[in-house]
């Protein structure tokens, strides 16, 4: 959510090692240098055992009254990471890197971001569609749940790809709907639209996925970013008089600590009291994933979070040069190390902090 801006292959291959190709180059705003050519990363290591995963203590997600629930119908809390885009920054999604975050960081949940313009999945439906099943069987042999982000960001109407979400989430959901572990995000930070229009679009397209998939939530992006209409004057009442007649999804909510103060806590707070809500993206931040951290800030908004069971995803696991990205610059071309916290940033070392603490499961 930053308003001011124009703005897996199967699971026996992952286990003998092999990773991602990475694509060209960032996620969210371009990074200053060129792309990153495509290469074959030398990585080896395998899919780190699990004793018991955040997928085996929950199974199933569903989503029950406001909350997420899991199989036994007990209210949780996840958290955990978001890629960069996969077109800039698959180099930091390896084995390694998720080893890590499964087991060092702990984390419950892992959104894999595909942008679909600005290099992204337009460009080659294919490569990225692959791309993807192949993070998500990652993800699913370490054990971790996997939302299946449809990054769309510029152009801000989601009706301008609906067609391609389309064919995008009936091939995603046609191949992975045996799986416990995914949630689907259709559209990432809707803007320049009214909140009608974001409604037809996830009307239109949710019954696409049902075909295929009748069980995993899906999760809704909300006007102006995802910010349930605060980053244009509005709030959370046109979702809750006007909700999407489609059962067993969320509400997207993002913030970015350092630019998102109390009107945005406040909406987030009331709204979470009348429908249910997923912050699938937040920073600790400017809109931007820049500058200073406000952790102070951050920290009242996951006090919140955690007292409201309201599931998190951190922007942004890679290494690019902003603030908000966890790794150093040059820990994903040189493959790690990705344990501790020797490789982070201080934004790094404080999300880590936060998502090794979990929720009672």
């Amino acid at each position: 959510m930053r308003p001011a801006r124009s703005v897996l292959l199967t699971a026996a291959l992952l286990l003998l090692g092999l990773v991602l190709t990475p694509a060209s180059a960032q996620a969210t705003h371009p990074p200053s240098d060129s792309p990153r050519p495509d290469a074959v990363r030398p990585d080896t290591v395998r899919a780190a055992p699990a004793a018991v995963t955040p997928v085996a203590a929950n199974g199933q997600l569903k989503v029950c009254g406001t909350k997420l629930c899991n199989s036994r119908g007990k209210t949780i809390q996840l958290r955990g990471m978001s890629t960069h885009g996969l077109q800039w920054y698959s180099q930091c999604v390896t084995s390694g890197s998720l080893n890590a975050l499964a087991t060092d960081w702990k984390a419950d949940v892992l959104r894999i971001s595909m942008y679909i313009q600005e290099d992204g999945y337009e460009t080659d439906p294919r490569r990225f569609t692959d791309l993807v099943h192949s993070v998500i069987e990652q993800a699913t042999a370490r054990g971790m749940y996997a939302i299946v982000d449809w990054h769309m960001l510029d152009p801000g109407d989601p009706h301008h790809n609906l067609a391609r979400a389309k064919t995008f989430f009936s091939e995603i959901a046609q191949r992975h709907r045996a799986k416990n572990n995914l949630l689907y995000e259709i559209a990432n930070e809707p803007s320049g639209v009214s909140w009608s229009r974001v409604k037809s679009y996830a009307e239109q397209l949710i019954p696409v996925i049902r075909a295929k998939d009748p069980d995993t939530p899906i999760l809704v992006g909300t006007r102006a970013w995802s910010s349930l209409g605060v980053s244009d004057g509005a709030n959370e009442s046109e979702v809750i008089n006007n909700p999407v007649n489609a059962s067993n999804i969320m509400y997207t909510f993002h913030f970015y600590a350092y630019s998102h103060r109390d009107e945005y806590l406040q909406t987030l707070s009331r709204a979470a009291d009348r429908i249910p809500v997923f912050v699938t993206e937040f920073g600790t931040q400017n809109y931007a994933g820049e500058g200073a951290n406000d952790f102070a800030m951050s920290q009242r908004y996951l006090d919140l979070l955690a007292a409201k069971k309201i599931s998190w995803v951190n922007w942004n696991f890679s290494d690019d040069e902003r603030t908000g990205a966890v790794y150093k610059p040059g820990t994903c071309d040189a493959n790690g190390p990705w344990t501790g916290t020797a490789s982070l940033k201080p934004a790094g070392t404080w999300i880590r902090d936060r998502v090794r603490t979990p929720d009672d499961f």
